[in-house]
């Protein structure tokens, strides 16, 4: 959507082409539609992968599949976003229930703090659990497990801004980058 407006997200804020990034870059509407298109990207990835073989192992498979898809596209010389709205669609699609508990995580931090990286690391670090405590597959807990460990590899550097303390805290516009 940014692309469409002239603009490359990839030069511009953080770098990332992910919703927070579009929304500091180009504005609400475009990171609004990023969002909606990396969630029905992964649901759209845990469904086709459930056509071919309705078991847990296959559904865990193909959420692990569609996030690494997401994170390390072809098509961006294997450069990509962080998997965490492609990762809440797989997993809307594999585990629904799972994710309420982890998008109340979500928008209580996004609330508190308005950092989305911390909001979003915890989310995902909590995911597992949820899916665990509310009985799913074995193997989608551990899906749950390794899209968590993506999600904190991907955001290693928002990881050190926190700890540094320069995070950008959400509404907050991006400079362009040089």
């Amino acid at each position: 959507m940014a692309r469409a407006l002239g603009v490359d997200v990839r030069r511009r804020g953080s770098g990332n082409i992910g919703a927070t990034n579009v929304l500091r870059s180009v504005g609400r509407g475009p990171a609004v539609a990023t969002l909606v298109g990396d969630v029905a990207k992964g649901y759209a990835g845990a469904w086709i992968g459930g056509l071919a073989d309705p078991s847990a192992g296959v559904a865990a498979l193909a959420v692990v599949l569609v996030v690494v898809g997401n994170c390390w596209s072809v098509f961006l010389a294997f450069r990509g976003g962080k998997g965490v709205a492609t990762g809440l669609g797989a997993f809307l699609r594999a585990t629904p229930w799972a994710i309420l508990p982890a998008a109340i995580v979500w928008v209580a931090l996004v609330g508190t703090f308005r950092f989305v990286s911390l909001a979003s690391l915890c989310a995902a670090l909590g995911l597992p659990l949820a899916i665990l405590f509310l009985g799913y597959p074995l193997p989608l807990a551990g899906a749950g497990a390794v899209v968590a460990l993506i999600v904190l590899v991907r955001h290693r550097a928002n990881v050190e801004r926190l700890l540094q303390g320069t995070e950008r805290r959400f509404g907050e516009r991006e400079p362009a980058r040089g």
